[in-house]
């Protein structure tokens, strides 16, 4: 509560300082809109439902496009991992298609796919999916081999050896991993609904590229809120929780024990 109330009154008074700079002539409100301008858009975006409707087609990709990646990136980082041909071949290859932008694809995702969702998903995809897979890799080859032979001590073998015992004690590097991926994948999907114009659902990126088209920065001011506010709010639900479990877990990272 304590925190949440220190990050009301920052943004507030950040706001206020914005406010206060246009008010003053500091700069034109055309290159950096009032936060009055801002909120009158976002107010009448909402009524009309072009907000929700956008909010909600950008979701959509989103999170099929992540699971997909995470369906794809923890099994080959697991077997990267494991076995040493792989890691030199696709873990190497992953590690330079991670440092690729995520721009860079979607010229491929248009010839592949055309103007269309599978596109966009093939972007975010590929944005998720090696990241995932490196973190995952890494968060393998850390556990101290301690673990793995005191679980064959005790008989743990093959399958029950990887969900009891391995798969626990990465759980700290998949999960930062599952972050790194979760914003590659926002970047990506962003990326790919500016350069790719569907007739399917015009999403957050779509409103993006119009407002720099018709020069209304109060829109693209807004929409960057937007999806800053959307992160927050998904770390917030999404990743949060199981950091606290493990730390509750393991007793660690937490700030009463400081």
């Amino acid at each position: 509560m304590k925190r949440a109330l220190i990050a009301a009154v920052f943004f507030i008074a950040i706001g206020l300082l914005w406010q206060a700079a246009v008010s003053a002539g500091l700069w034109s409100a055309v290159l950096l809109p009032a936060p009055a301008d801002v909120w009158d858009y976002l107010v009448s975006a909402w009524d009309d439902g072009s907000l929700v409707q956008a909010t909600g087609v950008t979701l959509r990709r989103l999170l099929i496009g992540y699971g997909i990646g995470l369906v794809l990136g923890i099994p080959l980082g697991f077997l990267s991992s494991s076995l040493e041909i792989v890691e030199d071949s696709l873990g190497t290859l992953a590690l330079g298609l991670q440092t690729l932008p995520s721009v860079c694809w979607i010229p491929l995702a248009l010839l592949w796919f055309g103007q269309t969702e599978g596109a966009m998903l093939f972007v975010v995809v590929m944005g998720t999916m090696w990241s995932v897979m490196i973190a995952t890799a890494t968060g393998v080859r850390t556990i101290p081999p301690v673990y793995a032979r005191a679980a064959r001590t005790m008989g743990s073998r093959g399958l029950h050896k990887w969900t009891r015992v391995i798969l626990p004690a990465s759980l700290p590097y998949l999960l930062s991993g599952m972050k790194q991926g979760w914003a590659f994948a926002w970047r990506s999907l962003m990326a790919a609904e500016i350069y790719v114009t569907i007739l399917t659902g015009f999403g957050l990126g779509h409103l993006l590229h119009y407002g720099r088209e018709l020069n209304a920065m109060d829109q693209v001011i807004a929409i960057m809120l937007v999806i800053i506010a959307i992160g927050l709010i998904a770390d917030k639900l999404m990743f949060e929780p199981w950091e606290q479990a493990m730390h509750r877990r393991w007793g660690t990272g937490l700030r009463g024990s400081r």
